[in-house]
């Protein structure tokens, strides 16, 4: 879906004609921002659940329920990121041709071409313009594909550690991996080292996304509240 071309005149350029598109569908939307609120929960509480604060310490243990409440947000959000990340799953098979899973894998020639051109561009500086995609760039793409295994990791190792202390049947579907990893401890290990995974990601994703709107001025930021992108069309010379 897109709009008419609008121009823009800059001040010391010529007239650039752009158009609106509808890049991102109210699903996907949907499933950023809810995997965002939850994720960053989710980071908070868990680093304060391996390393709780000792501010009440003084206090009764019958006068606080502080760190019960950090682990109920944590638990809480947990399944909201799991059933989260199902759905997206489910709309990667039915949503518009940016959705789609087919952008995340680097199959074709183009893509891993633009995957190189990407890296020489914003990685290693070595070349000035690089090509400009109205989705998830090629390595983008790529590497959302990897945190979605990264998710899935974290929430197996999560419930896993969950399993012990609930009667739910979707965490004891994932007692089979503490013995499979050597104990609790093995376990908590792999979860506690995704959190810092995560907040790299979180730290890497939000600069890259204002760095990007910024180089590119077509909307990056606004698109993933409205869903529109601009596309460049052409420039007269």
């Amino acid at each position: 879906m897109s709009t008419p071309f609008i121009t823009v005149k800059h001040a010391h350029d010529h007239p650039v004609e752009y158009r609106r598109v509808y890049v991102w569908e109210l699903p996907v939307r949907f499933y950023h921002w809810i995997n965002a609120v939850a994720l960053v929960a989710l980071c908070i509480t868990g680093y304060l659940i391996g390393a709780p604060i000792r501010a009440f310490s003084a206090v009764e243990a019958y006068q606080q329920y502080w760190f019960g409440w950090i682990r109920f947000i944590h638990f809480a959000c947990a399944y909201v990121y799991a059933f989260n990340f199902l759905a997206r799953i489910y709309w990667g098979f039915v949503g518009n041709k940016y959705a789609r899973w087919n952008n995340f894998f680097p199959l074709t020639k183009r893509q891993r071409e633009e995957i190189v051109d990407v890296i020489k561009t914003d990685v290693l500086q070595t070349k000035l313009h690089g090509a400009i995609s109205t989705g998830h760039n090629s390595l983008a793409a790529f590497i959302y594909f990897l945190t979605f295994l990264a998710f899935c990791a974290q929430s197996i190792t999560g419930f896993a550690l969950y399993s012990s202390m609930s009667n739910s049947w979707i965490p004891r579907l994932f007692t089979w991996i503490v013995p499979l990893m050597g104990g609790e401890m093995g376990v908590r290990y792999w979860h506690h080292l995704f959190l810092w995974f995560f907040v790299g990601f979180i730290i890497v994703h939000v600069y890259l996304s204002f760095y990007h709107d910024y180089i590119e001025g077509r909307g990056t930021i606004s698109s993933i509240v409205g869903g529109w992108k601009f596309e460049r069309e052409k420039s007269d010379e």
